[in-house]
């Protein structure tokens, strides 16, 4: 099931990208009160706008301007709206996304071509470990998806490994939609109560929310921690709600690829200019075909890299590569330019640790400040050095690091409200 266009030639791609941009321009030069006030502000006439190059003649979109104006971004009536969304605020306060019939739609077809994209058919079941609710549009187009496919669902929601694994033994799902460290307590679970985890029949792991690949592809720590006890295939996927759209790992493993009749992605650099070949830069998308709240040349915050190679699956489309981090979440510590993820990757290391928790804030001279609070069923001096040791390896530099009670870290990780933990938290103005 890989759409026609994407293993088509990049010149192909790249000339039906440019007619469906073009039809989006229209569509929110005539529907949508930003950016009727954003073109007319920076004197942009949309047909001038001819080829994905032109877009960088458009100033960028950011969360700010959305938690600002977030009805603006509205651009159909009230009544047309089948379903509201929210963010999970991770970089600032959420906003609220709404979709029409259509939108659901183009997410669910989305979601099925994403899932066969991983190698899922109709004849396999999922088990859902995300939330349905709460606003939460993952949970929903997931389900959606699955349903489009023509597979099989079991929606458990999150947590309660008890829950998980009596499902499993009874439903006999395939494949797991999941956050990966939550495989890590369910292998637990499944060591405690004599559950042998490779007869489970499970295949592979949809991941969603956490890193398992370095960025070469190679399994992290996490990713080695979680195939050393469990023999399944770990697929990435990447999306957001102002996205409505996902970039999932095929077989080959080598990066989520892009749906090119859904999205246009760009990667750009601090003066919102494409970077080079092989550079980090910030994602920055335009959506295509949603009818409520369509976005133009969005700043997502997340910094990755782009690969345009023709892939083994024969997708010929541009692929992304793990998460480097958050933008607003890099962090300047001692000279070195760090992001939270590589710190995650290090503390992923130590079994003896049960949880933690990175905390960023500004010294009294306004430069950056790093506390890492961990918990452990055995906590020591060695342990503490042990993990010194290891930053200053693999980052040159150590944090602050204390001991912290596992209650404290749990309620700083799990907030009310959240949808999911918390392993970030910048205090930072």
């Amino acid at each position: 099931m890989i759409p026609e266009i994407e293993t088509k030639s990049a010149v192909e791609i790249k000339t039906f990208q440019e007619a469906k941009l073009k039809i989006a321009l229209k569509y929110l030069s005539e529907n949508s009160p930003f950016y009727k006030r954003h073109f007319e502000k920076h004197q942009i006439s949309v047909s001038k706008i001819q080829t994905l190059e032109d877009l960088t003649e458009i100033p960028v979109t950011t969360k700010d301007d959305i938690q600002q104006f977030n009805d603006d971004f509205i651009c159909v009536s009230k009544s047309k709206i089948i379903d509201y969304v929210t963010t999970s605020g991770t970089l600032g306060d959420p906003v609220t996304f709404a979709l029409t019939d259509a939108d659901l739609e183009r997410l669910a077809y989305n979601e099925a071509i994403s899932f066969a994209c991983a190698g899922v058919t109709s004849s396999d079941v999922l088990q859902l470990m995300t939330t349905i609710d709460r606003r939460f549009m993952a949970g929903l187009a997931y389900f959606l998806g699955v349903r489009k496919l023509g597979a099989g669902i079991i929606r458990v929601g999150a947590g309660i490994p008890e829950l998980q694994w009596d499902s499993i033994i009874k439903f006999k799902p395939t494949y797991l939609i999941v956050v990966p460290s939550f495989l890590l307590k369910l292998i637990k679970y499944a060591e405690q109560h004599d559950i042998d985890l490779n007869t489970s029949g499970i295949k592979g792991a949809i991941c969603i929310g956490e890193s398992f690949r370095n960025d070469d592809f190679t399994l992290n720590t996490l990713g080695e921690k979680i195939t050393e006890h469990w023999q399944i295939d770990l697929f990435s996927t990447y999306a957001s709600t102002e996205m409505s759209t996902a970039f999932t790992e095929c077989k080959a493993q080598q990066g989520g690829h892009l749906h090119p009749e859904l999205i246009i992605a760009e990667l750009l650099d601090d003066h919102d200019q494409p970077v080079k070949d092989g550079e980090i830069g910030e994602l920055t998308i335009t959506t295509l075909g949603i009818e409520a709240m369509p976005l133009l040349r969005f700043k997502t915050g997340d910094m990755m890299k782009a690969h345009n190679q023709p892939c083994s699956c024969g997708r010929t489309t541009l692929r992304l590569g793990p998460i480097a981090g958050r933008k607003k979440q890099m962090i300047k510590y001692k000279g070195t330019t760090l992001y939270p993820p590589a710190m995650q990757n290090i503390l992923n290391n130590f079994n003896a640790l049960e949880c933690f928790v990175i905390e960023i804030s500004h010294n009294t001279i306004g430069t950056d400040e790093i506390l890492i609070r961990i918990a452990s069923n055995s906590p020591s001096d060695e342990l503490l050095n042990q993990i010194k040791d290891h930053f200053r390896a693999k980052l040159r530099v150590t944090p602050k690091i204390e001991w912290s009670d596992k209650e404290v870290i749990d309620a700083l990780r799990f907030p009310k409200l959240s949808r999911k933990p918390i392993l970030v938290i910048d205090k930072r103005k």
